[in-house]
């Protein structure tokens, strides 16, 4: 395994050190904020752009059904999940708000990783990511404004602006750059999975150092719905993707593509739209636990059958 690979592969671990790190120590990361949050998600959605061919989008029009049902359910099961458990465990609002806000965006890229990981179909699992992030950009803030317009004024057209900021601009930059420049393309992008494992630890790392006191006083309530709504996800998109699709590597990937989100994108925009800080909080724990419970289930699952890889492309 080269350097990237093991960058890559350690995603959790990076992220779980970094976190415990900025709850004992918080300067050693909160100096990572603002713009520079902003700037290091559209970093990663450059990356997964780079990624993106003519190809891909042909993809989908030959076999739809198991894309479309993926972030059918991403889009369906979280946000559900999200309100649910923000009432049920009572949170305050803006805790509510971002557990929602959270669970409202779209498949996060370190899905693709844990697919490869887990055996899974990691062509179904890039391209559902590839999608439910473009369409996020409205179903995003128009979810987050259904879910949780009863609790808060959701500016639902600055959560738009913002996604279209840091999601669909770097992407197509990224399309344009694989399509036009392809010999420059290829140099960089074996770069790019560990820079965005860097980026997004230091952006889950600065936001859990900023909010310290209040996650330490939150104490379990927060920290349990936060992984409820993951356990949950994991759970509910094997389920009902396995009695549909009837196929267990598609299960495993959409199961793995709706439990994991974009929680990178959750915070930028809940620091972006929102004025308490605290509203981005579950987005940072959210990362944290999404990848832990991914990497636990990557590592159960590649020791069981099947073990051959997906027949996406063949179909």
């Amino acid at each position: 395994m080269n350097l990237s690979n093991f960058l890559t592969a350690g995603f959790p671990l990076w992220v779980l050190i970094a976190s415990i790190t900025a709850l004992f120590y918080p300067p050693l990361f909160t100096w990572f904020s603002g713009h520079l949050i902003t700037a290091g998600l559209g970093i990663i959605m450059l990356g997964m752009g780079l990624t993106l061919t003519v190809d891909d989008f042909a993809r989908i029009a030959r076999n739809p059904f198991r894309v479309l049902l993926g972030v059918f359910l991403q889009f369906l099961i979280m946000p559900i999940l999200g309100w649910s458990i923000s009432h049920a465990c009572a949170l305050p609002t803006e805790f509510a708000v971002g557990l929602i806000l959270v669970s409202c965006c779209p498949g996060g890229t370190a899905s693709n990783v844990i697919s490869y990981l887990a055996r899974a179909d990691v062509p179904l699992s890039v391209t559902m990511t590839s999608v439910s992030t473009i369409i996020a950009i409205g179903a995003t803030p128009l979810l987050t404004l259904f879910y949780a317009g009863s609790r808060i004024e959701v500016p639902a057209w600055g959560l738009f602006l913002s996604t279209v900021e840091v999601v669909l601009v770097p992407v197509i930059v990224g399309i344009l750059l694989n399509k036009y420049i392809p010999e420059f393309t290829a140099r960089i992008l074996p770069a790019a999975p560990p820079i965005a494992v860097l980026f997004i630890t230091l952006i889950v790392a600065s936001i859990i150092g900023a909010g310290r006191d209040i996650i330490l006083q939150s104490g379990l309530k927060l920290i349990g719905a936060v992984f409820s709504l993951h356990v949950g996800g994991f759970i509910l998109g094997y389920v009902f993707s396995q009695i549909i699709a009837r196929d267990i590597l598609v299960a495993r990937t959409i199961s793995i593509e709706v439990g994991m989100q974009n929680s990178g994108l959750g915070v930028v925009l809940a620091r972006n739209n929102f004025p308490n800080p605290a509203f981005a909080i579950p987005s940072a724990i959210s990362s944290l636990f999404h990848s832990l419970i991914a990497s636990a289930l990557a590592a159960w699952w590649r020791k069981r059958l099947p073990q051959e890889k997906g027949d996406y492309d063949k179909k």
